[in-house]
């Protein structure tokens, strides 16, 4: 068996995480990564430590030992826990893992697109209702709210269709996000390196868009503290949902790729593990958007609010990532 192998099975057999390796090692996940893939080995002085770490000998850990050997060193196991991940495990080639990672890059900016029509979709009911209060001989109150909401359902029924096509494309590769794969060294390299390569570009535009979130509520705070009237409130409204879906836009075009990578390279959310919790918490995303767009809709329609009725949007989102924190704690605990 090879280090690369070694380091991997005695990291799983801890339970530890590539960044859990890391820390302890003080160097940064990408060194494990690059270790378990064999595009790189480890220094002296890190063999020591990682003998150290795994309560095993140093030459255990450089010789390729045969399987009497093993045997003797009492690890047989460790590469009947190899063989067995390698048998469970799907695999999955080099021109699979290029055909996901061109198909979600292709389909990405789509993606991203719906998203922003679904946060833009008020936008226009919003405007027109501020009209209607101060130009109501130009745009009757029932005039905006006809062609506001006419124009959120069709920015709603774009995103919907939009999304529908995009998954089609993606479907056939849904199994690299629930299921556990393996690959040979050579295509995880690859994996890694381009991995590697666009993290410049997902941590700039994971800022960009962060900084744009942030900035989208100052103008509403500020205009609300001077005490400034409707409208001006409504068109600080109108520019933060414009703010907030320029950063959606750039997360979802720089984050969809790199998620392809950790998909294929099972890190993060995307680990054996991870991927049985997702797999067994599936119901939760869809049962939570449906129940809140229904409140949504049956809030605006009863009270006819719709030009506040939308906070229930960010509300929502915000209780839907403590809600699905909770739901992984309790999942991973009675996994355990």
């Amino acid at each position: 068996m090879k280090l690369a192998e070694k380091i991997m099975i005695l990291r799983k057999q801890k339970g530890w995480s590539q960044e859990d390796l890391a820390g302890q090692l003080g160097i940064s996940r990408q060194s494990v990564s690059k270790w378990e893939s064999e595009a790189s080995v480890p220094d002296l002085d890190k063999i020591l430590k990682l003998s150290e770490i795994f309560q095993v000998t140093t030459d255990y850990l450089l010789k390729e030992e045969n399987e009497e050997e093993q045997e003797k060193d009492g690890t047989a196991h460790l590469e009947t826990t190899y063989m067995e991940e390698k048998e469970t495990g799907r695999y999955v080639s080099r021109q699979e893992a290029e055909d996901f990672i061109a198909v979600t890059k292709a389909n990405v900016k789509k993606i991203a697109l719906a998203v922003v029509l679904f946060i833009l979709s008020p936008v226009c009911l919003l405007l027109l209702g501020a009209m209607s209060e101060y130009t109501p001989q130009y745009v009757t109150e029932n005039m905006a709210g006809g062609i506001g909401m006419i124009v959120l359902f069709l920015f709603i029924i774009v995103g919907v269709v939009i999304l529908v096509l995009t998954d089609g494309h993606l479907k056939k590769y849904q199994y690299l996000g629930e299921e556990r794969i393996t690959m040979d060294g050579s295509t995880r390299s690859f994996i890694q390196e381009q991995k590697e390569g666009c993290e410049a570009g997902f941590h700039k535009g994971i800022a960009i868009g962060t900084a744009l979130c942030i900035v989208s509520v100052v103008p509403l705070i500020g205009t609300g503290a001077f005490g400034a009237t409707e409208l001006v409130m409504v068109l600080c409204v109108v520019d933060l949902l414009l703010l907030v879906a320029m950063g959606v836009f750039i997360f979802i075009c720089v984050g969809g790729p790199y998620e392809a990578y950790q998909k294929l390279l099972q890190e993060e959310e995307f680990t054996p593990e991870n991927k049985i919790v997702r797999k067994k918490t599936s119901f939760f995303p869809g049962a939570y958007w449906c129940l809140a767009t229904a409140i949504y809709l049956g809030i605006s329609f009863y009270y006819n609010n719709w030009h506040i009725s939308w906070i229930i949007w960010p509300v929502a989102g915000v209780l839907y990532a403590a809600l699905a924190g909770i739901i992984r704690a309790v999942t991973l605990r009675k996994l355990s």
